[in-house]
């Protein structure tokens, strides 16, 4: 698993695409365009931020009840009557084996139970806000339309480019090192 599948780590795109894109930038779009793709970004990065660290708080609190449940059922489990033997029809008598140290709750299971939804709530709340972050962001630069109008034709020239240069290292015989 990369550290791409986590939406608070993902990466920029490479720097030869970073450097073209920053090139179609200066010369596609004015200085308020621009304006509004670094708000646009800072939205869905501070969205992204927020939703992770409330999807974090979240597991932690789902893990913390969890262990609260665990707990308190084993402690009615063992103080519970239990069997200890079972009486068969024709008069055999056999041990019921205790279970109760198989039940208790380990530090390993503790462990594994803040761990994994930790990470869940990380990786649920971090593509939520993604999602909402993006949501805000494409609503900013919606707003004006020239503007979006700009920016759409000079992310259209982007991808032209980027497609150009990509298909110049396959024809030499390269890996591509862009991922569009």
């Amino acid at each position: 698993m990369s550290s791409d599948s986590i939406a608070m780590f993902r990466k920029s795109l490479g720097p030869d695409l970073a450097k073209l894109a920053d090139q179609h930038m200066q010369h596609d779009l004015r200085q308020s365009d621009r304006d509004a793709l670094q708000t646009a970004a800072s939205t869905v990065s501070t969205h992204t931020t927020i939703g992770s660290v409330v999807g974090v708080a979240l597991g932690i609190f789902l893990a913390y009840r969890l262990r609260s449940n665990r707990t308190a059922m084993f402690r009615t489990f063992k103080a519970a009557e239990q069997p200890t033997s079972v009486k068969f029809a024709g008069g055999r008598e056999e041990p019921i084996p205790d279970l109760t140290p198989l039940l208790k709750p380990s530090t390993l299971g503790d462990f594994a139970t803040y761990t994994f939804l930790g990470a869940g709530g990380v990786f649920f709340g971090g593509e939520t806000g993604l999602l909402t972050g993006s949501l805000r962001a494409r609503q900013q630069i919606n707003a004006d339309r020239e503007s979006r109008e700009r920016i759409q034709s000079a992310f259209r020239k982007f991808q032209a480019d980027a497609l150009r240069a990509e298909a110049d290292l396959l024809d030499r015989g390269r890996e591509s090192s862009y991922a569009l």
